[in-house]
């Protein structure tokens, strides 16, 4: 992730935080999917969708503060 990118996720606020959280939650759910049918060729996929997540939840926590 950029610090650009990460900046915008440290100015957005908490409803579209909350928003991004739970798109990402479902992208995450589908690529198990994915994964467990043999659909998925980029795993790496997952692993950067669980890491922006963890970053979702870090920002989250620190506005709530």
């Amino acid at each position: 992730m950029k610090v650009n990118e990460l900046k915008e996720l440290k100015n957005k606020n908490k409803k579209e935080l909350q928003k991004l959280l739970a798109e990402n939650r479902e992208k995450l759910r589908e690529l198990r999917f994915s994964v467990n049918a043999n659909q998925l060729k980029d795993v790496k996929s997952l692993n950067k969708v669980k890491k922006l997540i963890a970053r979702i939840l870090m920002i989250l926590k620190e506005k709530s503060q």
